[in-house]
């Protein structure tokens, strides 16, 4: 799954969407976040819903200093395997 523009509070229910279509036969997700440039608290959270989806089988690679700023502060960088 590739992420770019703005994760905000607009973006956040298309993402939603997405992870709601995945199967139950999905067990790994990838999300790369090469063009993303701006992730909201409503972005973090969809995050956290796809981690809890995939039962802790989420990777995040490609993500900006300012953004993995964001998760280090929230601590979720302790939980999601970041590449």
């Amino acid at each position: 799954m590739f992420l770019d523009g703005w994760l905000d509070t607009q973006a956040a229910p298309e993402l939603q969407a997405e992870l709601e279509k995945l199967g139950e036969n999905v067990q790994n997700l990838v999300i790369d976040m090469k063009g993303l440039e701006y992730i909201s608290s409503s972005g973090v959270r969809q995050v956290v819903s796809a981690y809890k989806k995939m039962n802790g089988n989420l990777t995040v690679k490609n993500v900006s200093e300012s953004i993995m700023n964001i998760f280090k502060v929230t601590g979720i960088d302790k939980r999601i395997n970041f590449q």
